[in-house]
């Protein structure tokens, strides 16, 4: 989810707190009531599925950069998902999607086949981060 999910939840705690007041209206109140709901519902989803989808997410980039070594000889520190935290299987994804971005880049037009895969993955990247509220 981008925003991350405690960026959405500082958000939504400063308008709840902020709809807390007395005088404001209750249109607006419940306006805010609605949009609070359902960024919850998504965030709840988002939080849920967080880690199994960037663990996953890592194996198959990781895959792809392996089999591509050859193309893009950086010395990328593919790292590990030994720690389970959201933060830090989110540091790795980062630096492995830049890799596979690099990868990419040295493989358009030389390997078709790699090509169609790295493209594959990033398909599936996004739709992992798909939530129920999405329309699609």
């Amino acid at each position: 989810m981008n925003p991350t999910v405690p960026a959405v939840l500082a958000e939504l705690a400063g308008l709840v707190m902020r709809n807390a007041a007395p005088d404001v209206a209750a249109s607006d109140r419940a306006n805010a009531l609605g949009l609070t709901a359902a960024l919850l519902v998504m965030a709840a989803e988002a939080f849920d599925g967080a880690a199994a989808m960037l663990v996953a997410e890592n194996r198959a980039f990781r895959a792809l950069l392996v089999r591509g070594a050859a193309h893009v000889p950086t010395g990328l520190d593919l790292g590990d998902d030994e720690d389970l935290r959201v933060s830090a299987l989110q540091a790795i994804n980062a630096r492995l999607r830049q890799g596979l971005i690099d990868l990419h880049t040295a493989v358009e037009g030389v390997d078709p086949d790699l090509e169609a895969a790295v493209w594959s993955e990033l398909v599936a990247s996004t739709g992992r981060r798909r939530t129920a509220g999405m329309a699609g």
